[in-house]
């Protein structure tokens, strides 16, 4: 088992490729706002950051039963700031500091995601979200999810900060989860399926699309579903870290692919496996399509289908900006 919390530490903004070095700075989606005290004061070792993301925020589907109703639009909080802001109205104590699952900030993996690469970010070390599928939750079906990466000893570093280390349930290092090749049918075995992946395996008929999705018992799953996490990991590689229920610009409509530009997600799916094999080219044409391209990128304001069940239109404006 490797150890990449070993290897954590600081990088200036000369010591690595500014490709790299551009994931040390907040995004307006991590940024802590007042609270930066807080997320210095947070271990970086990943299994103990892990331990605290999943202390501030319970997830709010698996851990619905406990959870008071009036806490369900916890879940739409988006911003760090926003949600450490709800933890301290709550708590007022260092962010290691145990809570009660009723007393936790209601989010997903996006905001266990987000707060990990925000400690991170803090303590100077480049980091950022991923965005895809994992089948290590339930056997034969890809959950959608998010992960972290960070830079370490001249690698990303893949890793979920749901996990805990050792566990016996899963037969790899939730802390080092291993990368891909670029050979989609190969990645396809990965514990974790980056989205472009997926797509480019269901657009070659080597994946069953029924199979991708948010749950197995669930509508939100499918063809669509995919080409939109493809639309959402573009995003969060380019630092907006939106919610997984935001809707913009290229985003299926009516929960199907009709009217859809499937050959425009099969370049960008195409240059985000590119780019995961170290492909500078491919991502600089990502960032490049992503700012000139309104099909891409969310304008000023985002749909956003929350949970809760509410359909709102949403301002994009950062908190106290």
């Amino acid at each position: 088992m490797n150890n990449p919390s070993s290897r954590l530490e600081p990088v200036g903004p000369t010591a690595v490729h500014p490709a790299v070095a551009r994931w040390v700075s907040h995004s307006p989606y991590s940024s802590p706002g007042e609270h930066a005290h807080l997320l210095r004061a947070v271990p970086i070792a990943p299994d103990a950051l892990g331990q605290v993301a999943r202390n501030v925020i319970a997830h709010y589907r698996a851990e619905a039963a406990v959870m008071p109703a009036e806490r369900a639009t916890d879940v739409d909080s988006r911003w760090l700031a926003t949600i450490l802001d709800l933890d301290q109205s709550r708590h007022g104590t260092a962010l290691t500091e145990p809570r009660e699952v009723c007393e936790r900030v209601g989010g997903c993996c996006r905001d266990h995601a987000l707060l990990t690469v925000g400690v991170l970010r803090e303590h100077g070390i480049p980091a950022r979200t991923r965005v895809g599928f994992v089948g290590y939750f339930t056997p034969g079906f890809h959950h959608d999810h998010v992960v972290v990466e960070h830079w370490a000893d001249g690698r990303w570093v893949r890793w979920d900060p749901e996990l805990t280390a050792g566990d016996p349930a899963f037969p790899f290092d939730p802390l080092d989860l291993p990368r891909g090749t670029g050979d989609v049918a190969e990645d396809l075995a990965l514990p974790f399926v980056p989205a472009a992946t997926a797509w480019l395996a269901l657009r070659a008929g080597l994946a069953d699309a029924d199979l991708f999705g948010v749950d197995p018992g669930l509508p939100f799953r499918g063809d669509w579903f995919v080409h939109d996490y493809v639309l959402f990991e573009l995003a969060h590689r380019q630092g907006d870290e939106l919610l997984l229920w935001d809707t913009w610009g290229a985003m299926s409509t009516d929960d199907t692919l009709e009217g859809a530009d499937l050959t425009l997600v099969d370049e960008i799916a195409t240059l985000l496996v590119r780019a995961d094999q170290g492909d500078q080219e491919a991502e600089d044409g990502l960032t490049a399509r992503y700012a000139a391209d309104d099909r891409l990128h969310p304008g000023p304001r985002v749909r956003t289908l929350s949970p809760t069940g509410s359909s709102t239109w949403t301002d994009l404006t950062q908190p106290n900006a």
